[in-house]
């Protein structure tokens, strides 16, 4: 049997939003500018950039009786982020790490203790996988919270989409001095 645990969907859409209300206008701006970056070449910047930002948050966490994995697409580019697997019985410890915002994370240590594999904390169900990684592996589990708070993410979503509403201002007026 096995779980596979996905990046939490308000995640995903406020990353999304935010990346759409951040580029959105670029073309629009470009062409009412008179820029000598061409409004083309824009647009095929921000597919590009969608797409690699799509495969990113495709990322998949999966438990099985053997392993944690963590896999992207197929299709995304392995050379930008690989995924990554451990055994179970590979897993000496959870070790806890600051990072330079404050916040806290966790790291698997292995038994080489040659690298260190980051818990995914930003999947929906983290209780869950958290859950089953303490059964699996025998590790107390239970001060690890995830990092992101949900109400975050539901006020960075509020925030981009009020973004985006300047955004539909903002092409308006490029479109009508263009």
């Amino acid at each position: 049997m096995f779980s596979i645990f996905r990046i939490s969907p308000i995640i995903r859409i406020t990353l999304l939003t935010f990346y759409t209300a951040l580029t959105l206008p670029l073309p629009f701006l470009a062409k009412a500018s008179a820029s000598p970056i061409p409004a083309s070449f824009l647009w095929g910047g921000i597919a590009v950039g969608g797409v690699l930002l799509y495969g990113l948050l495709g990322e998949r966490t999966i438990l099985d009786e053997e392993k944690i994995q963590v896999v992207y697409p197929q299709w995304f580019p392995g050379f930008l982020r690989q995924g990554w697997e451990l055994k179970w019985t590979e897993i000496k410890n959870l070790k806890l790490r600051t990072t330079g915002q404050g916040g806290l994370v966790y790291y698997f240590v292995s038994h080489a203790e040659d690298r260190a594999y980051l818990l995914p904390a930003r999947v929906a169900g983290f209780a869950r996988l958290v859950r089953q990684v303490e059964e699996k592996t025998g590790i107390d589990t239970k001060d690890i919270r995830p990092m992101p708070q949900p109400w975050m993410y539901f006020i960075l979503c509020a925030i981009a989409l009020l973004l985006l509403l300047v955004d539909f201002w903002t092409i308006g007026t490029a479109l009508s001095l263009g």
